[in-house]
């Protein structure tokens, strides 16, 4: 029998009625995330992005979930002002049919992680950078099945796997312990 314990959930809601486009929450994401932190700007390494539709002038800021291995199969449509949008529009997923959520360089998935830092912050950036109060944090304790859960090292290794197959991932590994020890 599974243990059920409380959890702390940590959120974002998003009012798309009040989000203008103005991006900042995704340009103070990639800066906050540069390595070295606030180094530089590359919206592309962004765990939020705002998706845009040009003809109602309409702003959804979409933040990054957990990484997928394969593609769903839901290709649900929905109907917004008349205007008909895909499903995958509006997923937080990073999965292998787009290249939303992953870091450009390494094709490794983002995921949003809240800002977590060390002082931790009182709520993410994105909703401190927020002007238009669009993007609200909130905390919630949900009781929960307790579950064990790949670590951040093991989806990341599985991404590359997926991606480049094991055997080459092994040779770079062992190649990068060769010159590591050496």
């Amino acid at each position: 029998m599974a243990e059920r314990k409380k959890k702390l959930v940590k959120t974002i809601k998003v009012d798309v009625d009040k989000c203008n486009g103005c991006r900042a929450c995704e340009v103070i994401c990639s800066a906050f995330h540069a390595a070295p932190k606030y180094s530089g700007n590359n919206p592309a390494r962004s765990r939020i992005r705002v998706i845009r539709e040009p003809l109602k002038d309409i702003y959804v800021p979409v933040y990054a979930g957990e990484y997928t291995a394969a593609e769903c199969m839901g290709r649900d449509k929905y109907v917004i002002d008349g205007k008909e949008y895909d499903e995958c529009g509006f997923c937080r997923a990073s999965c292998p049919s787009r290249d939303l959520f992953k870091e450009p360089d390494s094709g490794l998935p983002l995921k949003c992680d809240m800002c977590e830092s060390d002082p931790t912050l009182e709520k993410p950036l994105c909703v401190q950078w927020c002007l238009n109060d669009a993007l609200v944090y909130e905390e919630r304790e949900e009781e929960v099945e307790e579950e064990e859960k790949p670590e951040d090292v093991e989806i990341g290794l599985e991404s590359l796997v997926d991606k480049y197959g094991l055997e080459k991932v092994m040779d770079s590994f062992a190649r990068m312990s060769k010159s590591k020890k050496g």
